[in-house]
């Protein structure tokens, strides 16, 4: 899978947190988001006391790309036999993170298992 079809399949699935995705499809659209976030933050980040319509439109935006980002990062912690409430560890600051980029960079089961078939690469 590529870049602009994880992207695509991601936004398909915006809000499904059921199933399994695969380690591109995962990686690639983390990827996007922080390339998103960046050139947001280079147009937008002196827009504090400015224009509140694209600060909103902002904020909109940022909030849809990280459910999408929540939806595929549960999908891809099923993909390594994980729990996608495990993401509530993002709560606990700097162990947190730690520990989930940890589960993260695990490989996925190639077989299917309680979350389904083993997606496609």
């Amino acid at each position: 899978m590529g870049f602009g079809e994880a992207i695509s399949t991601n936004l398909s699935k915006i809000t499904d947190f059921n199933g399994r995705a695969s380690r591109p499809e995962f990686w690639w659209w983390i990827l996007a988001v922080w390339i998103v976030e960046v050139v947001a933050g280079l147009l937008f980040g002196n827009l504090r006391g400015g224009n509140g319509f694209l600060l909103f439109i902002g904020w909109i935006i940022y909030i849809i790309l990280w459910l999408a980002a929540l939806a595929v990062g549960c999908r891809w912690l099923h993909d390594t036999g994980k729990s996608g409430w495990l993401q509530l560890l993002l709560l606990i600051p700097c162990i947190g993170v730690i520990i989930l980029i940890i589960f993260w960079v695990q490989p996925g089961n190639s077989t299917g298992d309680k979350y389904g078939p083993a997606p496609a690469s």
